[in-house]
């Protein structure tokens, strides 16, 4: 099957239309970026308020847990769409003036 110059150009048009650069998107990653350290602070703040002590608390679990909150920050900043990193995009925004 050999594709006609309109053939082409079509498809050529049309991988064009996918990959066109998002001029934000410097912006939306640190807007997002931004969204998950909230959240970890969150999750921080939500972990530092316990009933009672932990009988077997030590420094090497308290750093995992702080590894184990910045990791569902991450996916939660990612799943959850809390309008942080949207509010940000439209404040910083230069092409928006």
């Amino acid at each position: 099957m050999e594709l006609t110059p309109i053939d082409s150009s079509m498809a050529m048009y049309e991988a064009s239309k996918t990959k066109l650069p998002d001029e934000n998107e410097d912006l939306r990653d640190a807007a997002e970026k931004f969204e998950a350290i909230f959240l970890h602070q969150f999750l921080k703040d939500a972990r530092k308020t316990k009933l009672a002590d932990d009988l077997f608390g030590s420094h090497a679990k308290s750093t995992y847990e702080d590894m184990l909150d910045q990791e569902h920050a991450d996916i939660m900043s990612k799943k959850i769409d809390l309008g942080i990193a949207e509010a940000l995009v439209r404040q910083f925004d230069k092409s928006a003036m």
